[in-house]
């Protein structure tokens, strides 16, 4: 169960409380569901998204109130306590209740669940599965043992207490509308598209049903029906964020950058904490150069979770454009901490350590890009550059000669591999460069020359091809953007 679940848990548990309260105040009446709404249905946001689904009422249980001595001012303040998060405080009232009300199933289920929202699952899971050993068909204890499951990972679990759900009430739109999140996560969109329309089919107003059937619809490439259900739950719902959110991510993916970033401003004022609205509207905000902008967002979003993997790539990408090359090398560095296997952040940070001459340095991270990306050549071909700075041409041999064996031999790769391998053989490759029909691949071969040139000393052959690299201006290659730096570092820079 995600952060947005158990938001919504809470809310819901907060009302049930209420609603017993009420109860006990009036001497009598069904005690509710277990307070956990539905799970959060959007495939793209990570576990911890906050976007809260909307408020629902909790669904009755067959099983007595409680008696109206205590128990109303302490289910009260049990709901105080639960709306400041202040689980460990809720849980020990309960424990205040009288033993008669405290063994109702209804109190049972709602201390069950804050057990849940504490992050407490298994203490969550004892308690459901005593209720289950006295009522095997309670679904609100099944719905308990679900999400359990769900904040452990234990997905096979969670899918048989949502699908012996269904079985006891083929309508439960709760557990219809999990069982499509699951199918969603999963791409199986078929399962996902029933699941969500007989949720729907049972309360078409159902709000995370709606939303994740517009998702799937999106997947399909369905805009315009997307669209009406996102409109509908926005309508349905104003003061939810997610439809918002989701809407705006169908809008940006049909190109409507503007009106995406107008539903996420939206979004973002009714949850001003929910840090993946802040990656969407960075990115927004980046496709409508409004970079510095979109940086403060990733700030914010680093601030509140520093290990969040595309706020740091976005960040060390806008910082690594608008020149602060030391912020961008710290943003580099921590996304390969993060995820070692995207290899762009050592590319990004061996440019950078090349920038500032720190050869050994700028080797390392080609080598680590190479690792990853083993048919990216021109990383072997950055690493031996930088490796030859750092000490002698002979340094990288060995490893150069192991490339070579997996590049075929009539590709431009093997010919600049081959020149820094045997540290000769230049004037074969300056024909085969000027041969070369593929414009990156020329402008790449003439790079390398360039830079052979200079480790060698020859100081004019090697401004004549960095030149000559410019004029080609294949500006979506990693080697251009070095040679713009050595132009220049060399005052050869001419536009």
């Amino acid at each position: 169960m995600n952060t947005s679940s158990a938001k919504a848990a809470l809310f819901l548990l907060v009302s049930a409380l209420l609603i017993l309260a009420s109860c006990a105040s009036s001497g009598g009446g069904p005690a509710p569901e277990s307070g956990v709404p539905p799970e959060s249905v959007t495939p793209e946001k990570p576990a911890d998204d906050t976007s809260a689904p909307p408020p629902e009422r909790p669904e009755p249980q067959e099983s007595g109130a409680p008696s109206p001595a205590d128990t109303q001012s302490i289910l009260s303040a049990i709901a105080e306590r639960l709306a400041r998060r202040d689980f460990p405080a809720a849980l020990a009232l309960f424990d205040q209740i009288n033993p008669e009300d405290a063994a109702k199933t209804g109190i049972q289920l709602l201390r069950a669940s804050t057990l849940n929202s504490a992050g407490r699952p298994a203490d969550a899971r004892s308690a459901a599965e005593g209720i289950i050993s006295r009522e095997p068909d309670n679904t609100g204890a099944l719905l308990i043992l679900a999400d359990s499951a769900a904040l452990e990972n234990r997905d096979r679990e969670r899918r048989a207490a949502l699908e012996r759900i269904i079985k006891i009430d083929p309508q439960n739109t709760r557990a219809l509308t999990d069982l499509g999140g699951i199918a969603l996560r999963a791409q199986s969109l078929g399962s996902a598209a029933k699941y969500f329309d007989q949720a729907l089919s049972a309360d078409r107003n159902y709000g995370e049903a709606i939303v994740g059937r517009a998702i799937v619809y999106r997947y399909n490439r369905e805009p315009k029906q997307a669209e009406q259900l996102f409109n509908r739950a926005v309508s349905l719902y104003p003061q939810w964020a997610s439809p918002l959110h989701e809407r705006a991510r169908l809008y940006k993916g049909a190109g409507f950058t503007r009106e995406a970033l107008e539903d996420l401003d939206a979004a973002k004022r009714l949850e001003p904490d929910n840090y993946w609205i802040r990656v969407d509207r960075g990115t927004a905000l980046v496709e409508l150069n409004r970079k510095q902008e979109a940086l403060d967002e990733f700030r914010a979003v680093i601030a509140a979770d520093p290990d969040n993997f595309l706020a740091h790539v976005y960040s060390a990408g806008i910082k690594d454009e608008l020149g602060d090359y030391e912020g961008a090398e710290r943003d580099y560095a921590t996304v390969i901490k993060i995820r070692p296997e995207y290899y762009f952040a050592f590319e990004g940070l061996g440019m950078i350590k090349m920038r500032k001459h720190q050869w050994a340095e700028a080797r390392d991270a080609f080598l680590g890009a190479y690792r990853q990306a083993p048919k990216e050549y021109s990383f072997a071909l950055l690493a031996a550059v930088n490796w030859i700075r750092a000490g002698k041409p002979g340094d990288p041999k060995q490893f150069l000669a192991q490339v070579l064996r997996t590049v075929p031999r009539e590709s431009p790769e093997y010919t600049m591999l081959r020149l820094f391998h045997d540290m000769g053989g230049d004037m074969d490759a300056a024909v085969k460069a000027d041969n070369e029909k593929n414009l990156d691949a020329r402008a790449r071969m003439i790079f390398y020359l360039a830079n052979y040139y200079d480790i060698r000393g020859n100081k004019n052959l090697a401004d004549k091809y960095f030149l000559q690299v410019q004029e080609l201006n294949r500006v979506a290659t990693p080697e251009w953007r070095i040679n713009e730096w050595l132009l220049e570092e060399r005052g050869l820079k001419t536009f």
